[in-house]
């Protein structure tokens, strides 16, 4: 017998072209889905066949405009979840959900998960360790901050995505030059001890409160160094019977319940401090990790988050209790670089444990993935050194996100 239960209404916010594995999830989930997306991008390849409705505007930051186009929509559609696809969809789709009063993530949740200042004071209260930083607000407690911690210092922005915008500053007097650059901006900046380390990531999923998944990652570079010196960027599952992999994997339960998450996925980074050996938190995003992180979490445990972030839903819609898949328990890395060719040749890269290659254009990336922890670290290594002499480019890092 046929359900006559409405199909669940998905709104799909993205102000990039990114976003297809949740898109088409949505659909193989038998959901609505809704993409309301910038003109710029309404003659991309969208995987339209998934879509209902589409749906354009100039801009999607203008605040009272998309809240004004979302609520026209909703007059004759009862939209029952909103995804943002980009990191900087997060805030708007936060103050969507507060005006169309809809679970999720709303406007002060959203604050843990998007600016950094809030995380940092969050995850501090909840005794969690984090490197010392101070806010961008109070010039004598700037000063405070500078006579106890030791240059370098980084400035960054409390609202980008990665490592957009930061700023490694050595001095005193370098960094009031840069505040007076910035501006009636300065605000929106912290100022952060630097800390040399090992950085990780952690991806999960959480349904209502419990994390019910999650893997961990080590990078090969931290993030920070690649941006802004260039390089391959790599990173890799870390060995489950680790000690090192147990207490990240703990830290990432505290900091999860400090956070206030109740249902979604999260991407969370850590560092390893070379000097003291502590685990500090580094920073969350409400999320899937970019870099395809994703399909390289996907390739080692079979578990698609973009899938299983509709799947949480839908079930909180339904009233059900969300069930994971099975997990596998295999191990995989990611490498990839900006690339001189326009279209790299990656034939060369034959080994059988290569499951994806990157068909972005300027972009060199693989995905390798084997039951054996020890090979995917040999095959970054060898990679990563033919990476570099094979494809590698360089470019400025970004200040931020391109219009």
């Amino acid at each position: 017998m046929m359900s006559n239960t409405p199909p669940a209404i998905m709104l799909c916010l993205t102000s990039e072209f990114k976003g297809m594995p949740l898109i088409e999830s949505c659909k193989k989930l038998g959901c609505h889905v809704i993409l309301l997306t910038k003109e710029k991008w309404k003659n991309e390849a969208w995987p339209r066949s998934s879509i209902d409705e589409i749906f354009y505007m100039p801009d999607l930051s203008k605040r009272r405009d998309v809240i004004n186009a979302v609520s026209y929509l909703a007059r004759s559609r009862t939209i029952d979840r909103i995804f943002p696809l980009d990191d900087f969809d997060g805030e708007m789709a936060a103050a969507l959900r507060e005006h169309l009063r809809m679970p999720g993530l709303g406007e002060t949740g959203i604050r843990f998960f998007r600016d950094k200042l809030a995380m940092r004071m969050q995850t501090r209260a909840s005794a969690i360790e984090v490197p010392d930083f101070v806010g961008v607000l109070n010039y004598d407690r700037i000063r405070d901050f500078m006579a106890r911690v030791a240059p370098p210092w980084i400035l960054k922005p409390r609202g980008s995505a990665g490592a957009m915008g930061i700023k490694q500053i050595g001095s005193t007097e370098e960094l009031w030059r840069w505040l007076d650059k910035l501006g009636d901006e300065q605000s929106d900046f912290l100022l952060e001890q630097f800390v040399a380390g090992d950085v990780f990531h952690v991806d999960s999923i959480v349904a209502e409160r419990e994390i019910v998944f999650n893997v961990a990652h080590q990078y090969g570079r931290p993030p920070l160094a690649v941006s802004h010196g260039g390089g391959v960027f790599t990173t890799r599952t870390m060995r489950r019977d680790d000690s090192q992999t147990q207490a990240i994997l703990d830290l990432n339960r505290q900091v999860i319940a400090s956070l206030g998450m109740v249902r979604g996925v999260n991407h969370i980074e850590y560092i390893r401090a070379h000097a003291d050996g502590k685990l500090y938190f580094l920073e969350a995003a409400a999320r899937v990790g970019g870099a395809n992180i994703a399909d390289m979490v996907e390739a080692a445990t079979g578990i698609n988050l973009w899938h299983e972030w509709v799947r949480v839903e839908l079930a909180h819609i339904r009233g059900e209790k969300y069930r994971l898949p099975p997990v596998q328990e295999r191990y995989a890395g990611v490498l990839q670089c900006l690339a001189q060719q326009e279209h790299p040749d990656l034939t060369a890269y034959d080994d059988p444990e290569v499951t994806w290659r990157s068909a972005k254009d300027n972009h060199a990336g693989l995905i390798v993935a084997s039951t054996d922890p020890a090979r995917i670290e040999s095959l970054l290594d060898n990679y990563s050194e033919r990476f570099a002499r094979d494809f590698l480019a360089v470019l400025p890092p970004l200040d931020r996100p391109p219009d």
